[in-house]
This record gives C-alpha cells, structure tokens and sequence, in this order.
C-alpha cells in the first residue's frame, strides 16, 4: 500500500479541496436564501466527497509511521473536526437566524483554516507556529 501513498494523499488533498469549496459555496446560498444550497443532490454529493475524504485519511494514517504523529499534530486536527462539523451544521441548517447561520459560517472556516495550517506545518499550531518561535 506504500507505493500508492502519493495518490492516496493526492485523493486526500482534492477531498479537502472540494469538501471546503462545496461547504462555502453552500454556505453562501443558504445566506442569500437559495434552495439550492440544501437540495438533495448537492447534500448527497457532500455525503459523497466527504466518505471519500474521510476514507484517503484512514489510508494515510494506516501508512504513516508512528512516527509522525509523536507532536501532536494529527490530535490537534481531529479534535478540531467536530468542531468544524457542528460549526457546520449551525451554518447550514441549525441556525434560528440568517445573522446567527452567518457567524457560524465564518466560524467554520475558519477552524477549516486552522485545520489545514495544521496539516501544512505538520505542526499543532499551524499557522501560528512561526509566531510562538
């Protein structure tokens, strides 16, 4: 399963990619009070991208050395994945009012932000890593 960590990494990337890029443009309908945004199709095509997503993940952690994971890093980004989901699911749907379904759509991306700094610095601080030094 080693030879095809590139690939597996590469379906990892453009998960995230397309999961994010489809959360935000959703996110956006339902703020100017499209339909759209909530349609079936569209929830069914996120369901989709994030199996997908989810399933590269475990593959790569499946493949990794121990190792890696010694700082923290891959910790730091689970623990914020539920938090981006229920940030989420209030952006979407569980907000009572457009204003309150707004802040958590900024809120979501932005631990969606944070996630992704993490996974780029290989660090749990992500982007503020350069900060604290």
């Amino acid at each position: 399963m080693n030879a095809f960590y590139p690939q597996i990494l590469w379906l990892h990337i453009g998960g995230v990619i397309a999961s994010g890029s489809l959360f935000a443009l959703r996110g956006v309908l339902v703020q100017k009070g499209s339909r759209w945004g909530m349609a079936a199709s569209v929830r069914y095509l996120s369901y989709t991208i994030d199996t997908v997503l989810l399933a590269a993940a475990l593959l790569l952690v499946m493949i990794l050395p121990p190792a890696l994971f010694a700082n923290g890093w891959l910790t730091a980004k689970l623990v914020l994945l539920p938090v981006y989901i229920v940030l989420a699911s209030f952006a979407l749907k569980r907000g009572r009012t457009a204003k309150t379904r707004r802040i958590f759509l900024v809120a979501a991306m932005a631990v969606f932000a944070i996630m992704i700094g993490i996974a780029r610095a290989h660090h749990p601080l992500g982007w503020l890593q350069f900060v604290s030094a």
